[in-house]
């Protein structure tokens, strides 16, 4: 039986202190894909028995996660198309392409993007308001009480919620804080109003945190375990990314600095917090 662990990596802990505090910083961006979107894609695709019973899949991504089902599909013999935006970064979309997917370039935003390829024909793969998807995620957080178990909060970039939503369900009480930048707040705003709404996007990190909407399934969880909300600036945010390289040359996009930014900022409570560096496919050159 094909498991999830047999295609993804278990990726590092790495202790550290920060203006005098320590932090546990979670290596996500060490993930094959170069983030963590690779645990729900294959989870999902192994649940769907590909290529036995699934042969094609569609998906549509700003990037990371249609990189992840582009390697997904390729894993386990299977082919995937995906729709992006036009916005969507060259380093990202020129992956999804070598990795052998078909790549369609349609509409402004992750949205459209999404509506067309929900018309598309072949079986979706959500990005992240799916419980097989959700699922895979939750091990980002499964490995991280097991090789630190004094971890006692979890800080997670929150896009359209799977990654925070699976580390709700996998923390074992853990205080959970899913932190947005200011103006890519879909999942703030769905907090703030009880159910997901639409939400406008402008942000260096829109390419990875970009949903217009926060999954229903993903908000349901964060409700019913009491997840904290922090927002960030840009500004806060890119200084954090710059902070990593600087400090502990450790290079992520913006999307991957967001969670340590809200550290920074003093945002994030607890005597032991992990921060979760949860991807690394940018054009950014670090100097």
């Amino acid at each position: 039986m094909r498991t999830l662990s047999q295609y993804v990596r278990r990726t590092p802990v790495m202790r550290v202190s920060v203006d005098g505090r320590p932090l546990v910083f979670k290596l996500e961006h060490l993930q094959l894909t170069g983030s963590f979107k690779i645990r729900g894609a294959v989870n999902k695709l192994l649940s769907l028995n590909v290529p036995k019973n699934v042969s094609e899949v569609v998906t549509a991504s700003g990037g990371n996660h249609g990189i992840a089902v582009a390697q997904a599909a390729q894993l386990l013999g299977a082919h995937a198309t995906v729709f992006v935006p036009v916005t969507a970064p060259e380093t990202k979309t020129s992956r999804i392409e070598a990795l052998g997917a078909k790549l369609i370039r349609h509409g402004s935003t992750y949205a459209e993007a999404a509506m067309a390829a929900h018309d598309f024909g072949p079986t979706y793969i959500e990005a992240y308001n799916d419980p097989k998807v959700i699922e895979g995620q939750s091990t980002v957080t499964r490995e991280i009480v097991e090789d630190a178990p004094e971890v006692d909060s979890i800080v997670i970039a929150v896009g359209g919620g799977g990654l925070v939503a699976g580390a709700a369900l996998a923390s074992g009480g853990r205080h959970i804080i899913a932190v947005e930048p200011e103006n890519c707040r879909a999942m703030h705003n769905a907090l703030q109003a009880g159910v997901p709404v639409d939400s406008t996007v402008n942000s260096v990190a829109a390419d990875a945190l970009g949903a217009t909407r926060a999954g229903e399934l993903a908000l349901e969880i964060l409700r019913q375990h009491d997840v904290s909300s922090v927002l960030v600036s840009d500004e806060e945010l890119l200084a954090a990314r710059d902070r990593l390289w600087e400090e502990f040359r450790i290079a992520v996009e913006p999307a991957g600095a967001v969670a340590f930014a809200a550290f920074l900022k003093g945002d994030v409570p607890g005597e032991l917090p992990c921060v979760v560096l949860c991807g690394a496919n940018s054009e950014w050159v670090p100097r």
